[in-house]
This record gives C-alpha cells, sequence and structure tokens, in this order.
C-alpha cells in the first residue's frame, strides 16, 4: 500500500478520536476535515458541512464574525478565544477555539480551527459566581456568620518550630497591613490556613474572603471570573461581577499564581498598580480595594527562572514574604500534630484513641512526608477508621493504607539482622540509604543535602558517585 495514503489514514483516524472539534475549510471557504467532535458541539453531521462554503452551512455568520474566515483573510491566529453558542440542536455550548492560518510554500491554503468543550467547567464557574453573589446579599456585607464553615486563624495553626512560629509573626503582622503578600509552602504544608489567618486576624476580617486556585480553572475562563463580564464581552456573555468586585474591601486569595499566564499575570500586575479592574467587554473601569495574597508550591524565584511567574509581577507581590516550612524540617511538631488529629477525629469516629505507639512514631520522624501536614492528617484519619473501637494508641496494623511510611521498616531491624556480611558491607549500605533519603527529602539539591549531613560537598559529591545516587 502507497505510504502516503497509509499516513492519510492515520491521520483521518487520529482526527476522528481526538477528544477536541477539529473545523478546516481550504482557501475558497469550502470545508475539508470536519470531526466527529466538532459535529456533536455544533449539532451538526459530517455530510451536511464538508464540500460546503462555511457561510452557507452557518448563514448567521459573515466574513467578520466567523473566526476561520477571519483568519483565512487575516493570515493572523486567533487564539484561545471563548465562545459561547445555541447549536444546532438548540443546546447552549461553551467553548475555547484557537484557529489558526493554514500555508503551503508561503502561500494559505485554509485555516484550520480547534474547540474544547468547556460548557461543564463554564456553567460550574458561573454557579460559583451567583452563589458568591447571593451570600454576599444575603449577608448584607458581613461575611462572618454563625452558620459559615468554620474561618481559620493563627491559632488553629500547630507547631513549636522556631520557622513555623517566626512564619506566624510575620502573618500577624501583615495581617494588620493593606500590603500584598507572597506565601511560599509546599503542597500540603497550609498556605490557605495562614492565608484566611491573615484575613480573619485583620483589619479586613469582617470584609469577604475569597479564595481562587488559579490552576483549577482554564484560563478564558479565569479572566472571566476574576473581572467579570459586561454583554457583549463575547458571544453570550451576560453582565457578571467578578471576584475582584465581590472581594471588594476583603482579601482575595491567588492559589498557585505561577500557573497564570503571562498575559492574565499582566492584567493582574496592572490592577495592582492602578487599583482598578475593567470587565471583559465593559468600556468603564471600576475602582477596588483588595488585599491580595497570593501563594505559590514552587520557590517565587526558581518560579521567574524558569518564566512561570512575571519578574516584575514577583516584584510587586513579593512585599512580604512569607515561607511555611515542610513538616520534614520541623519534625518535632509531628507528636503535637498526631495528638491534635486524634483529638479531631475522636468524635467524629466515635473512638477513644489517646495515642500512638512510640515505634510508630519512631517512623514518623525517619519518614520525608512529601505530602507535609495534610498526608500526616490523613494517615491519622485512616488508622483510626481501620482501629477496633476500643482501641487506646494506634499501632502498626492500623497503618493499612500507609505504605509508604513503613517500606524500609526491615532494612536495618539490628533484632533481626542476619550477619552474613562483613560489617563494612553494612556500614555501607546504611549510608547509602541515609544518603539517598536526604537527597529525597532536599530534592536532589547537593549544598542543601551536604549541609544537612554536615559534610562537605566534594565528599557527598564522591559518596554519590560511589553509590550511583541521583542528584542535581
Amino acid at each position: 500500500m502507497d505510504k502516503k495514503y497509509v499516513s492519510q489514514a492515520v491521520l483521518q483516524n487520529i482526527l476522528q478520536h481526538t477528544d477536541i472539534g477539529i473545523h478546516v475549510i481550504d482557501e475558497n471557504r469550502r470545508t475539508i476535515v470536519y470531526n466527529k467532535v466538532m459535529a456533536q458541539l455544533e449539532g451538526l453531521k459530517a455530510e451536511q458541512v464538508l464540500q460546503r462554503d462555511l457561510l452557507d452551512i452557518f448563514p448567521s455568520l459573515n466574513e467578520d464574525t466567523s473566526t476561520l474566515i477571519k483568519v483565512l483573510n487575516t493570515e493572523k491566529p486567533i487564539i484561545d478565544k471563548t465562545q459561547t453558542y445555541i447549536n444546532y440542536k438548540g443546546q447552549k455550548i461553551t467553548t475555547v477555539n484557537s484557529t489558526i492560518p493554514l500555508f503551503w510554500e508561503e502561500k494559505i491554503v485554509g485555516a484550520l480551527e480547534i474547540a474544547k468543550d468547556i460548557t461543564y467547567l463554564k456553567r460550574l464557574s458561573d454557579q460559583l459566581m451567583d452563589l458568591q453573589r447571593e451570600l454576599k446579599c444575603n449577608n448584607h456585607g458581613k461575611y462572618r456568620s454563625k452558620n459559615r464553615i468554620k474561618n481559620y486563624t493563627f491559632s488553629d495553626i500547630i507547631g513549636k518550630d522556631e520557622n513555623m512560629i517566626k512564619a506566624i509573626e510575620i502573618g500577624k503582622r501583615a495581617s494588620n497591613s493593606p500590603s500584598t503578600v507572597l506565601l511560599y509552602g509546599e503542597t500540603g504544608t497550609g498556605k490557605e490556613l495562614f492565608a484566611q489567618s491573615i484575613h480573619y486576624e485583620g483589619i479586613r476580617k469582617n470584609r469577604p474572603f475569597i479564595a481562587q486556585n488559579c490552576a483549577a480553572i482554564p484560563e478564558p475562563l479565569l479572566e472571566g471570573i476574576l473581572f467579570g463580564t459586561d454583554k457583549g464581552g463575547f458571544t453570550g456573555a451576560i453582565e457578571r461581577e467578578g471576584i475582584f468586585e465581590q472581594a471588594n474591601g476583603g482579601t482575595l486569595l491567588l492559589d498557585e499564581i505561577n500557573s497564570m499566564s503571562w498575559e492574565l499575570q499582566s492584567k493582574l500586575l496592572r490592577v495592582l498598580q492602578e487599583g482598578y479592574i475593567r470587565r471583559i467587554g465593559g468600556i468603564k473601569d471600576i475602582l477596588v480595594d483588595v488585599k491580595i495574597i497570593a501563594t505559590t508550591n514552587e520557590e517565587p524565584l526558581e518560579s521567574v527562572k524558569k518564566g512561570t511567574l512575571r519578574k516584575d509581577l514577583y516584584y510587586r507581590l513579593n512585599v512580604v514574604y512569607i515561607d511555611i516550612p515542610p513538616l520534614r524540617d520541623r519534625r518535632d511538631d509531628i507528636p503535637i500534630l498526631c495528638d491534635y488529629f486524634i483529638h479531631k477525629y475522636n468524635p467524629l469516629l466515635g473512638k477513644s484513641v489517646i495515642g500512638i505507639k512510640d515505634d510508630i512514631i519512631q517512623y514518623f520522624y525517619q519518614y520525608s512526608w512529601p505530602g507535609n501536614v495534610r498526608e500526616l492528617e490523613n494517615s491519622i484519619e485512616s488508622a483510626m477508621n481501620y482501629a477496633p473501637d476500643n482501641r487506646r494508641y494506634l499501632q502498626r496494623e492500623d497503618f493499612i493504607s500507609c505504605h509508604n511510611i513503613f517500606k524500609d521498616e526491615d532494612i536495618f531491624n539490628l533484632n533481626t539482622l542476619n550477619m552474613e556480611r562483613p560489617l563494612p558491607e553494612y556500614l555501607e549500605e546504611m549510608e547509602k540509604d541515609i544518603i539517598n533519603r536526604t537527597l529525597e527529602e532536599n530534592k536532589y539539591n547537593i549544598s542543601k543535602t551536604a549541609k544537612k549531613l554536615g559534610i562537605k560537598r566534594q565528599t557527598l559529591q564522591h559518596k554519590i558517585k560511589k553509590y550511583n545516587s541521583r542528584a542535581k
């Protein structure tokens, strides 16, 4: 079989089985590719569309409103455009479309449009916005009521570690300041807990606190959620205030700020500098007084270096900087946290646990806790679910789902060690294990690992080469 036809057959299969809609027109505006997903989105059949002029199929469009024809005429792409429309079946659909010109030997030969169905996400974001607005109206501007979910303060942050206490002290000072706050901490360290504490112990505590995860919402929808929309902003747009307006006078938490696109980061920077927003499709500026708390689970300067965080936005956000230490760097807090979580889940699970066996605590000290405090809490909750109702102290057998914590429990058990090899071999094996564990805890950074182990960089590098360990 001719390789050309095989390639075409493979391409056709890919186009038909992808989860995005694909529509291609040639230089004469005739449809030459129209896959199943696009047909479902628009409520049509491929035979109704293929080889026909685009404007004959969609008479409501013209050369100005059709993105495919516009790209064909201008030879310039249109990227990530949100469109809401009623398809041929009467269904309201929201898509994110990108339309690009197609060239052959420097001559335009057509245009390609890809469409991602985000109708469900758009519906959820609209419901979220409506609920937040309803809450604002019902409370008449008072955002703390007896029936609301618990709002956290610094008294809810458990621990006596020196670095954690330092972070709390900075947070308390920031709570009475209008300045922006940049929170850095790994996943599970309690960034939102800190953000809520800053708000609810500060001068804005009786005003709204709104949190938005920037990584959880597609970029085209995120802009509308942040700044709101006016009629005419895009097809199907309605007048709706964004969370900047809803948080006016209060605090807005922007979680995972480094996941936001550079273009949207630029718009956010302008809001921070000028103090007003403009809705999508709007023509008037709206003054807002919002305290911004931004978080990142990657060191901010590393994000700047990698290009995921704009340098100018970093400097604007980094007025008050709080570094929340990971659990592996405050291991002395582990027993305190364990007691706290045991007392939290006893009434919820109908248990009367009073502690954890000492040998389990030793494993907790050795474990690196990549999921941090959240992982520790989940481990305690899990063990208490498995523990018998009359259990007083949690035991190894209760931690059924916590395999990672105990995965190396039998490697160096001196009580069961069979001395069939010379002592130096066992010591080398122990040294190798300690180096690997410490490298993992410090994300394979040589300087940090050497400091933690109390040895020189050159010594560590020699041992890494000797044991073929990973390092950066």
